[in-house]
């Protein structure tokens, strides 16, 4: 796992992580979050999940630790752009919209067959 820094004009920081985000990779990703949440000049954190392609547990730990930090710090915590796999996982957690991503609610597939 890679996890691209890069700081805004703003001073705020875009963290890119690129992989898979499982319990061998998270540290990589971790490190990132608590650097980028210690700068005495942040108020927001961005985690650009364009180019991570798995999310498990660990991951999700670790981005809902990064948001308690965050808010503790009176700084904001955000995630943008997940791919599909990654999104589903952060919405059926109900974790997505803490971590900023709309709250929608996902239609049944035209085939779904209803209870009752």
């Amino acid at each position: 796992m890679e996890v691209r820094v890069r700081a805004t004009d703003r001073g705020d920081v875009v963290l890119s992580p690129a992989g898979e985000l499982d319990m061998s990779t998270v540290g990589t990703l971790e490190t990132a979050l608590v650097a980028a949440l210690n700068r005495p000049d942040l108020q927001e954190c961005l985690v650009d999940l364009a180019e991570v392609s798995f999310l498990d547990s660990t991951g999700l730990r670790v981005l809902i630790e990064g948001f308690s930090l965050a808010r503790e710090r009176g700084r904001s915590l955000r995630v943008a752009n997940p791919q599909p796999a990654v999104e589903r996982v952060l919405r059926i957690t109900s974790v997505g919209p803490l971590l900023g991503l709309p709250d929608v609610t996902t239609p049944l597939p035209p085939d779904a067959r209803r209870l009752g």
